[in-house]
């Protein structure tokens, strides 16, 4: 019976982490002033009875401002450039209006931005975590991704980010074991936003050291968006 509750804990504490590319310890959701009110009181509403909570500031690293926003702003196309380099299994794409997001273990949902500007970006997303010997757990999740461009060595431009969010479970049996394995579901949390904070890394330290070999593995995927990848070709200023 405890593996089982521990299992439910985990798999509710990894719900949407996936899913909005960064996520849900905050004690409390800063949001940016133009937000409407009406999209602000949703947010916070999650915020506030939040199954879990985290915020990861990962180390600087060399990055390439306009590639490394590029790929910020385009989910869809940086899953095809992760999926190539084998960093990564989230796969996104669109349904018309909606985007929609599977991090290949058993998370699926659809995932908006709800504010860009520079050096911010907020996101929403519900969605569920499905797996065979559990039931089904739905839930939604409010993110932020805070980013600074700074001078490095060398004359390179480095990145400082800092994601925090909340994720929010639709069960109150789940959210109140949440109450009690607290430090379980804490730290979960953290290594899921690490991972996905060091698989933007890795992709900028490629494209550092080849951005050619980067290209050529993207481009032989046979499903990747041929307009953007001809963008990204620019981007990486290659014949």
């Amino acid at each position: 019976m405890f593996r089982l509750r521990r299992a439910l804990v985990l798999g509710a504490g990894s719900l949407l982490l996936a899913a909005t590319g960064a996520y849900a310890v905050a004690s409390h959701l800063t949001l940016p002033r133009q937000l409407p009110p009406t999209e602000r009181a949703r947010l916070e509403e999650i915020a506030k009875n939040s199954f879990a909570s985290t915020r990861v500031q990962f180390d600087p690293y060399p990055v390439r401002p306009e590639i490394w926003e590029y790929l910020l702003d385009h989910p869809e196309f940086a899953t095809h450039v992760t999926r190539a380099l084998k960093l990564a299994r989230y796969r996104i794409w669109h349904d018309g209006a909606e985007m929609w997001v599977d991090d290949g273990w058993g998370v699926k949902g659809q995932f908006t931005f709800v504010l860009k500007e520079k050096g911010m970006r907020v996101m929403y997303a519900r969605g569920q975590f499905e797996q065979k010997i559990l039931p089904e757990i739905r839930g939604q999740a409010v993110a932020t991704l805070e980013y600074s461009f700074r001078p490095g060595e060398g004359g390179q431009t480095t990145v400082v980010t800092v994601a925090s969010g909340f994720v929010q479970v639709d069960n109150r049996v789940l959210n109140t074991l949440g109450k009690v394995a607290g430090p379980m579901v804490q730290a979960k949390a953290d290594k899921e936003v690490g991972y996905l904070l060091r698989t933007f890394a890795r992709v900028s330290r490629a494209i550092e050291e080849d951005p050619a070999k980067v290209y050529q593995l993207v481009s032989e995927r046979p499903d990747v968006p041929r307009v953007e990848l001809e963008e990204f070709r620019r981007l990486l200023r290659l014949p």
